[in-house]
């Protein structure tokens, strides 16, 4: 067991901000595994920080003055990532002008962390189960068994279960994965955590840009304790910073929270898929949503032509359907020949429409934009190249 003087020493080292016991159980169960050679996999939502524990296991490991890697699964396509992880021999593919070493080569007695393992493809997870269980891998091209020394360290934000259910991930992976687990909490789950971090990335902010630190009301208090952050840390990070900026003053009221865009009951703000605590993160699931979002806007569009029959020629469109509809405020419409007949909107025109309006918020920056939907930056990349707009 970690003592206290330990722990807060670890926190302050990493920038740990938190006193919630999830968190440092979390933090105790790393320290302890960190000596061993056993794969750690860590669970937890988007933007809860679990990045910070493979660093910390790897520091207090025996190969601390080895090589250390991070890599994001879910942003590398899948056309290249057995590449990435494995390497090629030159020529084993258009582009391979040269030989090229994986992840896998040059972590060689180091530690290698793969977030978003939960992406991985089935091909892949393949040659990832033969690593861990024998140390051997093949560069795309070759035939030549190749040996490697490495400690994996893995991260999701799937609800691995359900994946294996689906038929998504491997369970003999997922086992061999799983030597010990560390669950991140949520950060509606942390308590008094929430108002330690506004107050840390408040500071901070105000350090970095020579402002005067923004703070909270009573009010704006019990509108952060009472908010789901489907963003966790992360969300909260960035509207910190927001709020620092912008804000006219220095007090954070619950006002000033609902005008960021912090609402009473979490409701969905225009993105493609809100997370929600205890729901998993599955295709089925992502399906469901934007299917209950489509019906809503047919619901909309029905009212509306029922309007324009009426001879309603400016019609109001409501905030839920603005960001559906290239988020105009008002149309103008005018009665339907009898003969015309409107566009269907389907389940992949709106998907479509969704992801590029996010890819626009975010100056096409796919990682922001996939973070925002809640879907993985890999999603994104296919998204991109089926609309052609990689050319």
């Amino acid at each position: 067991m970690i003592t206290e003087r330990n722990l807060q020493a670890i926190k302050q080292r990493y920038g740990i901000i938190g006193n919630c016991a999830a968190l440092n159980r979390a933090l105790d169960i790393a320290v302890q595994v960190a000596p061993t050679d056993l794969a750690v996999l860590v669970e937890g939502e988007n933007g809860v920080g679990k990045e910070s524990i493979p660093r910390l296991i790897h520091d207090n490991s025996v190969r601390k003055h080895k090589k250390y890697f991070a890599i994001n699964c879910g942003s590398i396509p899948e056309g290249t990532i057995d590449s990435e992880l494995f390497g090629h021999e030159k020529g084993s593919f258009t582009g391979a002008i040269n030989d090229h070493e994986g992840y896998f080569e040059a972590a060689n007695g180091g530690t290698l962390f793969l977030d978003e393992v939960g992406e991985l493809p089935l091909s892949t997870q393949v040659k990832l189960l033969r690593v861990l269980e024998a140390g051997e891998y093949i560069r795309v091209g070759s035939n030549e068994v190749r040996k490697t020394d490495v400690r994996v360290i893995a991260a999701t934000n799937v609800k691995m279960k359900k994946a294996m259910q689906e038929g998504r991930f491997r369970e003999d992976l997922y086992y061999r994965l799983a030597n010990i687990t560390i669950n991140m909490p949520a950060l509606r789950d942390r308590g008094n955590d929430v108002e330690l971090l506004f107050r840390k990335f408040a500071a901070d902010c105000a350090e970095k840009y020579h402002l005067d630190p923004i703070y909270l009301t009573d009010d704006g208090k019990q509108l952060l304790h009472a908010y789901k952050w489907p963003g966790n840390i992360r969300q909260l990070k960035n509207l910190t910073e927001q709020l620092s900026i912008l804000s006219p003053s220095r007090a954070i009221s619950a006002q000033s929270l609902l005008e960021a865009g912090i609402t009473k009951d979490d409701e969905a703000t225009g993105a493609l898929v809100v997370r929600q605590a205890g729901h998993s993160h599955s295709y089925e699931n992502e399906r469901d949503m934007i299917l209950q979002q489509l019906l809503k806007l047919n619901e909309e569009l029905q009212r509306l032509k029922a309007q324009v029959a009426q001879g309603d020629n400016q019609l109001h469109l409501p905030a839920e359907s603005s960001s559906a509809l290239e988020h105009g405020q008002y149309i103008t419409a005018e009665p339907l020949l009898e003969e015309e007949r409107e566009e269907p909107i389907t389940l992949k025109s709106l998907t479509d429409q969704n992801i590029l309006s996010a890819l626009k918020r975010n100056n096409n920056n796919r990682k922001k934009a996939a973070e925002e939907l809640g879907i993985s930056e890999r999603t994104i990349y296919r998204k991109i190249k089926e609309l052609g707009l990689d050319k």
